[in-house]
Order: C-alpha cells, then structure tokens, then sequence
C-alpha cells in the first residue's frame, strides 16, 4: 500500500495531477482543495488512497491526512463512491465538510453535484459519530486565535442564548468573513437565532 509519494509536480489541474519520483510520473486523481494547496508549487507530497479494480489501478491523492481520512470515512458510506467522496471535498473544506456533518445540515450536503437528500442524510447517520469537529475549526485565522469571534461567543452565551446555536451561527459569519468584529458578528448572530 502506498502511503504518500513525494516528488516533482509535472502536471497539475483541479481535478488530475502527475507527479514525479525516481524517474516514474504518477498519475492521480486529486479535489480541487488539495489543487489549491499545491498551486504555485514545484513539488509536493501527496497522501495517497490506492483502489485497486479488476480494469483500473488508481490513485487519490490529498493535500493532507485529515482530508484523506474523510475520504476513507466517505467512502465507506453504501451508496458514495470515489468520485463522489472527491466532489464532496472538493465543494467542501475539511473544517466545513466535518461541521455540516456533525450538525446535521443536509442542506450543505445536498449542494454538492451528485449529492441527493437520501444521500446526504446517510453521510451524516453514518459519520456523524466519527467525526468530532473543534469548537474551534474557524478560531483560527492566519495562525492566530480569532479573539473577536471568542467575545462574540462569549457575549451569546451571557445573553441566554445556547451554546451549539451559537457556534453555529458564528461559524457561518466567521466562514464568510474571518476578520468580522465582534459587535457585528454578535449583530448579525442575533439577527440569525
């Protein structure tokens, strides 16, 4: 089984890349998230998942080990294969994709291109226990703690309001925009619950 390869990028578009090591070009299938986080890069290491089938060898390559184990996990779901598991990463970031799942909104699921509503309540019966996103997937932003979107929190939370309502709200406000004040993210929260 091949954990990752790591070489020289030869050929990178949204969805295919070849990357070459020790003189053999290997061609995988990638999202277009693990697309953005190689633009612009002359090598790489790529984290595979290999399906070996009766007519085909092929390999699924991610940017990270977070976004590969929410393949496997997506996979292992009857009904979504490898290229839906890859259109769901690609429309989704991990953060995002764990989010929807562990509070169950179908809706986000089911904007994804070949996502249906059976489909997309399955993935969160299935996953929803085995994914535990942060309270904090979107505290981060540029590598600092988002302090504004700990206030705006907080402050929701001493207004009586409960704290998963909260946080989701907040993370649809910080997602859209990550450097939102706290007095307009507790605003527009408000406006929302």
């Amino acid at each position: 089984m091949i954990e990752y390869i790591k070489g020289a990028i030869v050929q990178l578009t949204p969805t295919y890349m070849v990357i070459e090591t020790a003189g053999i070009g290997y061609g995988i299938e990638i999202s277009v998230s693990t697309f953005d986080s190689l633009q612009g890069k002359d090598s790489a290491r790529v984290f595979i998942h290999e399906i070996i089938r009766e007519d085909a060898h092929i390999l699924f390559g991610f940017g990270s080990e977070r976004e590969r184990e929410l393949f496997r996990l997506l996979i292992g779901v009857s009904g979504v294969g490898a290229n839906i598991a890859r259109t769901v990463l690609s429309a989704l970031p991990p953060a995002s994709l764990e989010t929807a799942i562990s509070q169950g909104d179908v809706s986000t699921l089911k904007s994804v291109k070949g996502v249906g509503a059976k489909t997309a309540e399955r993935i969160i019966v299935d996953l929803r226990d085995k994914i535990k996103p942060s309270d904090t997937t979107l505290l981060n932003v540029g590598g600092k703690s988002n302090e504004a979107f700990e206030e705006a929190l907080a402050a929701l939370v001493m207004l009586g309001f409960q704290r998963q309502a909260s946080l989701k709200a907040l993370k649809k406000i910080f997602g859209a925009e990550p450097l939102t004040s706290a007095e307009k993210a507790i605003k527009k929260a408000l406006s929302m619950m």
